[in-house]
């Protein structure tokens, strides 16, 4: 009984750890700092379905051609049945291929592998890719979803150390890939593990899957390298000297209970070199003149704080000694037209700016962060290179010229010219090339048609200017038509115009109306008061009464009109409201006395007609008593 004890309460304890670790071990990512990968499996590329995998790794049948139930192939194809083709998941495969299973009727462990080189007391992720092959209308939409188990065994295969179950995934018309992971912790001399993967659900149609891209990497606290005033880097300007500085190594605690040191340096941060000595939290770097960079490898036990199988690495503190920058080189002075736009430039290589400045020293400063600079005024301005990361101005600047070359100088105009006329256009200018908008290349051009003329006039610089000549014709005056109003003349115009007017080419007035005109022969004379030139027109004028009084008082006593006389033909026609000619009369006996036969008619109205050589003149009058 003694010795059964014992046993009974260490065979107890066993159990109990076992089901501890089963309740917590759930599928999980590393909660702190990954080291680099221990084991990687991504099956490889080509494209042939090859090779098997070795004995012992899964009870499932390899095939090269389509899996069934059972089966499994690496392919870099899942071109089968009516499965989502898709590529592997290793990035930059050419042909990659993946671990493809199509699931066996019976739920069971379709694959292991053992993973040695291990530490001991050290905690892991294992990791891998999985994505379910099935399209969302394969078995009539009612698939199989995948289901598989991670199991980590001790290297006897007797200690379950973790396990998780990835739960249902379903079929997907938009599947893609999905990372997986488990985090375990090796125990005391134990240096490998075994990997398991069981298939949680029975076959038929569904249950098909690809896995690729296993590792296994160490895990450890995510460590943070600050200074003793917790800054993450140092940045200062080789001109400020040497600098040192006092590190500290924090890790978080979310896997260590304890921690081991070993810091390190480098100059390139792709070589690391370990510091003798410095095993502590905490390290003071000497003066340094140069760029240098530290870090610190972290482990739960010194034992294994050399071992990179076990190790973890924390952040990089950069100490940056920023170099003094040269003068930037000049892309040359600048001499440009007025109207360009061609800024200063000059070279600038990566992580530095430009400065621009208007003196070779000290001055004020004009534009910062650009490497062009476009001044509105012509001189010399200084460009002085700084870097990006701190304030490491050059020792000198660069001195760049421009000269702002003036354009033409032009007027526009705006100018007229008389209708049947030609007129000269000038550019102003002499000693520069012209080119008008005619296609004439002369200083003047001649024309003669109404418009918008323009011209280019570039100098000898290359500097260029337009002169625009807005043209207008002055149109001759159309008489469109001259009307007698009683004694009134009354001149209307076809077009419109500053215009005057006048009768026998005298005295000229603004007005188209003449009033108090005696009948007679005259000519009418319109004109532009821009002196280019006018037209005229012969007129008949007849001052015809509308009414006359023959009662004897010798005032208004007979219906004559005033102008006929002055024409060889003059006759006159007097009718009743019945057409009744009731006086014919020629030349001087071209009057009406108010009678017929000689009896007196009485007042009303009557019709006249005038004759004056071809031209009739007809309307109503009114005999008043």
């Amino acid at each position: 009984m003694k010795d059964a004890s014992p046993k009974w309460f260490i065979s107890a304890l066993i159990l109990i750890g076992f089901f501890i670790t089963d309740l917590q071990a759930q599928l999980g990512f590393c909660a702190g700092s990954s080291g680099d990968p221990i084991f990687t499996e991504d099956f490889g590329s080509g494209p042939t379905d090859a090779p098997a995998l070795p004995f012992g790794t899964t009870s499932y049948n390899f095939t090269t051609g389509t899996p069934t139930d059972g089966d499994y192939t690496i392919s870099s194809t899942t071109n089968y049945y009516d499965w989502l083709n898709i590529q592997d998941h290793t990035p930059g495969d050419t042909n990659g291929k993946s671990f493809i299973v199509n699931a066996s009727f019976t739920a069971g462990e379709f694959y292991q592998r053992q993973v040695n080189g291990l530490c001991e007391n050290t905690t892991y992720e294992f990791s891998s890719w999985l994505i379910n092959l099935q399209s969302a209308v394969g078995c009539e939409g009612n698939s199989i979803p995948i289901n598989v188990r991670f199991q980590i065994w001790d290297e006897t295969d007797t200690n379950l150390l973790a396990q998780g179950d990835t739960g249902n995934i379903s079929a997907s018309g938009t599947a893609s890939w999905e990372q997986y992971a488990l985090v375990f912790q090796t125990l005391p001399g134990q240096t490998s593990v075994i990997l398991k993967m069981r298939n949680n659900s029975n076959g038929g149609c569904g249950n098909d899957l690809a896995i690729d891209d296993i590792v296994f990497r160490s895990c450890g606290d995510s460590v943070a390298v600050l200074t003793n005033q917790d800054e993450a880097s140092i940045t200062v300007c080789e001109d400020q000297g040497t600098v040192s500085a006092t590190l500290m190594a924090t890790p978080d605690f979310s896997i260590f209970t304890s921690h081991a040191y070993q810091w390190q340096q480098s100059t390139d941060e792709v070589n690391w070199i370990d510091i003798a000595g410095e095993t502590n939290s905490t390290f003071t770097t000497p003066q340094i003149s140069t760029t240098s960079y530290y870090r610190v490898k972290v482990a739960e036990d010194a034992i294994n704080v050399s071992n990179d199988l076990c190790n973890v690495i924390s952040d990089v503190f950069e100490v940056l000694i920023v170099p003094i920058p040269p003068a930037p080189t000049s892309n040359g002075d600048v001499t440009r037209c007025a109207d360009e736009v061609t800024p200063l430039s000059v070279s600038v290589p990566g992580n530095y700016s430009i400065n621009w400045y208007d003196a070779p020293t000290g001055g004020t400063l004009l534009l910062e962060n650009n490497s062009e600079f476009n001044p509105a005024q012509e001189g010399t301005y200084y460009a002085e290179m700084n870097s990006t990361l701190i304030d490491c101005p050059s020792n000198s600047r660069t001195a760049v010229s421009l000269i702002i070359n003036s354009l033409p100088a032009v007027q526009d105009e705006s100018l007229t010219f008389c209708e049947n006329t030609s007129i000269v256009l000038s550019a102003d200018l002499d000693d520069v090339d012209y080119q008008w908008n005619t296609g004439a290349t002369t200083r003047d051009i001649e024309v003669d048609v109404p418009g918008v003329y323009s011209v280019l006039v570039t100098d000898t610089n290359g500097c260029s200017n337009t002169k625009t000549i807005t043209l207008e014709q002055i149109d001759l005056p159309i008489i469109e038509n001259i009307i007698s109003d009683g004694p009134s003349i009354l001149v209307t115009t076809a077009n419109d115009g500053d215009f005057e007017y006048a009768l026998d080419n005298t005295d000229y007035q603004d007005s188209p109306f003449f009033d108090a005109v005696p009948g007679g022969r005259y000519v009418i004379y319109v004109r532009d008061k821009a002196d280019c030139g006018g037209v005229s027109q012969e007129y008949l004028h007849l001052v015809i009464p509308k009414f006359f009084t023959p009662n004897g008082d010798n005032i208004n006593d007979v219906f004559i009109a005033e102008g006929p006389k002055a024409f060889n033909n003059n006759e006159l026609f007097i009718f009743d409201r019945f057409g009744k000619l009731l006086k014919n009369g020629r030349q001087d006996s071209a009057f009406w006395d108010g009678t017929f036969n000689g009896q007196q008619l009485p007042a009303g109205n009557y019709w006249y007609r005038i004759i004056v050589d071809e031209t009739i003149y007809s309307g109503a009058l009114v005999l008043k008593r």
